[in-house]
């Protein structure tokens, strides 16, 4: 688990915001990768958001966070950026080669990354408060509500998965477990109550005695903000 080499195979930009889920899933698999990308922050609050300003949105049309830019090359998208870490430096592998258990892997972490993740995204809840008049109570509510609703599942699938591992679904992290932790930290701040999510909880604590789990955290990165 321990990177091996902490320079990027060619120049990249990695542009994210500490607090930003989708970031911090690239954050893990880039340390797992061994690979440190100078950082730009974006900060998605200040000034109305760096996130909407001209000279971001030339990096990504969309607005949003994360982004690298791999020598001229910008890449979005999380999962899109997670996939194509792993084609590039295949060790330590996060997606399994074999396409049934490929399939399992994708389908639990989209299940967070589709499902869960983009009804707490930010620009969503700006939405729900600034054009549909919702307060901090209902918003907040909101959160928990599609929080709860998408570990459930997923905790169910977690206790079916026991037997192939200490982790989801080996011996070893991959990207269900990139996409897993950040969400519970993201339920965290909503208020979320995880108690009853034990098997998640267990395989959250294995990733974070991990060096490069431990390493993404939101309060560690340089951009962090109380």
């Amino acid at each position: 688990m321990t990177p091996q080499n902490l320079s990027p195979p060619s120049p990249m930009r990695f542009y994210g915001y500490f607090r930003s889920t989708a970031s911090y899933r690239c954050r893990i698999a880039l340390n797992l990768k061994g690979v440190a990308p100078e950082f730009i922050p974006v900060h998605l609050r200040r000034g109305g958001g760096e996130q909407h300003r001209e000279q971001f949105r030339a990096v990504n049309p969309q607005g949003l966070v994360p982004a690298l830019d791999v020598d001229g090359q910008v890449l979005t998208q999380s999962l899109a950026i997670i996939e194509w870490l792993d084609r590039e430096i295949p060790d330590p592998p996060l997606i399994p080669g074999d396409s049934g258990l490929r399939a399992e892997v994708t389908s639990f972490a989209l299940a967070i990354a589709a499902d869960i993740h983009p009804l707490n995204n930010l620009r969503v809840l700006n939405y729900l408060r600034e054009h549909l008049g919702q307060g901090q109570a209902e918003t907040e509510a909101w959160c928990r509500h599609w929080c709860e609703d998408g570990l459930t599942a997923l905790e169910i699938v977690a206790e079916r998965s026991v037997p192939r591992g200490a982790f989801l679904f080996d011996d070893r992290p991959g990207l269900a477990e990139i996409c897993l932790v950040p969400q519970l930290s993201s339920a965290r701040r909503f208020g979320v109550d995880l108690g009853r999510f034990s098997r998640l909880l267990a395989v959250e604590a294995l990733c974070l005695d991990i060096p490069a789990f431990q390493r993404a955290r939101p309060e560690l990165q340089p951009d962090a903000e109380p």
